[in-house]
């Protein structure tokens, strides 16, 4: 499905990516810069906090459909594995839906648990936008009597960015429809995440980071089980990589 030099391309880029995200959050005030535009000091609040496109259409509306779509995709390949079906007998068939069960599964459960474990606090608590926490960067400690805020990374934005396990679909037959729909589903994320943002419930590197911990769990849930598939049928045919250029 996935060859090993593009897999390691893409490790290559993500490494790169995290270094960058690191950087961002660590070494400049990109987010602090962004949340400023977005809060309004005349109402000591986030315009955009309680509106219906933040509020009602991403935070319920959209959640509330991807939460059902993923739940749907990972019935169906417990089902399968329990009682296999025969449209679904062609190894790759099978391996995309689990990888696409698998993504929806442990992208928003790895980054809930990160969440839990995270001292970050958001936007909206910080005595720069009307809070009473102070601003502390990535890896810096809390101060003293200082709870942490669980705020890190971006929860609502992976409810979307498992869509990106939707390239499967395309692979390996056709790699270029493979990296747009990567980058739909990449950007729906992404899309939840500055919803977010609007409302002060997060800073840009949170939603960065999800995403790159997104990415880094499809990548490794590609290699992993189309290696324990041990498959040759799922390479490409002879020829098709031509022609998907």
């Amino acid at each position: 499905m996935l060859e090993r030099r593009t897999a390691w391309g893409m490790a290559a880029w993500l490494a790169v990516a995290a270094i960058a995200i690191f950087a961002l959050g660590r070494w400049t005030n990109a987010d602090l810069w962004l949340a400023d535009r977005m809060y309004d000091p005349a109402s000591g609040a986030f315009p955009w906090r309680e509106s219906w496109l933040t509020l009602t259409f991403s935070h319920r509306i959209a959640k509330g459909a991807l939460t059902l779509f993923a739940l749907a995709l990972i019935g169906a390949a417990l089902f399968d594995a329990a009682w296999p079906q025969a449209p679904l007998d062609a190894p790759l068939a099978r391996l995309r839906l689990r990888v696409l069960a698998w993504s929806a599964l442990l992208v928003p459960s790895a980054i809930s648990l990160i969440k839990q474990r995270s001292s970050a606090h958001c936007p909206w608590d910080l005595a720069r936008y009307g809070g009473a926490e102070p601003y502390v960067r990535l890896f810096d400690a809390l101060p003293a009597n200082v709870l942490p805020g669980h705020c890190f990374p971006a929860g609502h934005a992976s409810s979307a960015l498992w869509l990106m396990a939707l390239a499967v679909l395309w692979l390996p037959g056709s790699p270029q429809r493979a990296w747009r729909a990567g980058g739909a589903g990449l950007s729906a994320g992404l899309f939840l995440g500055w919803m977010q943002q609007l409302r002060g419930a997060h800073f840009l590197s949170h939603t960065l980071w999800s995403a790159w911990i997104a990415c880094a769990i499809v990548l490794l849930l590609v290699l992993l089980l189309q290696g324990a598939s041990g498959d040759i049928r799922l390479r490409a045919p002879a020829g098709t990589r031509s022609r998907a250029r």
